[in-house]
């Protein structure tokens, strides 16, 4: 839905849910999620609300989750050279087969 509201520059749950394959009230339901959560801002139009994406905390959200993969990469290497290890020494200590 983000990447709907960034391509055509915002919408309403009418036109979001035309391209969408859930009901209007689900679209409706989850935009009210992502502007509580301020990731998309909403301002009144006739009987509908339009919504955009808040660049700001679309930015931040991405900082922080670029930290978090950065970590989480960090502690996949460290497990990946520990299990390396355990196998290369497992190999060392393997009898040979005839």
């Amino acid at each position: 839905m983000l990447d709907l509201l960034l391509a055509e520059g915002g919408g309403t749950a009418t036109t979001l849910s035309r391209d969408l394959p859930v009901t209007r009230q689900a679209v409706a339901k989850h935009l009210e999620v992502l502007h509580r959560a301020g990731m998309v801002d909403a301002r009144p139009s006739g009987r509908e609300r339009i919504y955009q994406v808040s660049r700001a905390q679309l930015e931040r959200a991405v900082a922080q989750l670029s930290s978090v993969t950065a970590v989480w990469d960090a502690r996949l290497q460290r497990i990946k050279r520990i299990a390396e290890a355990i196998q290369r020494g497992a190999d060392e200590g393997a009898a040979p087969r005839d």
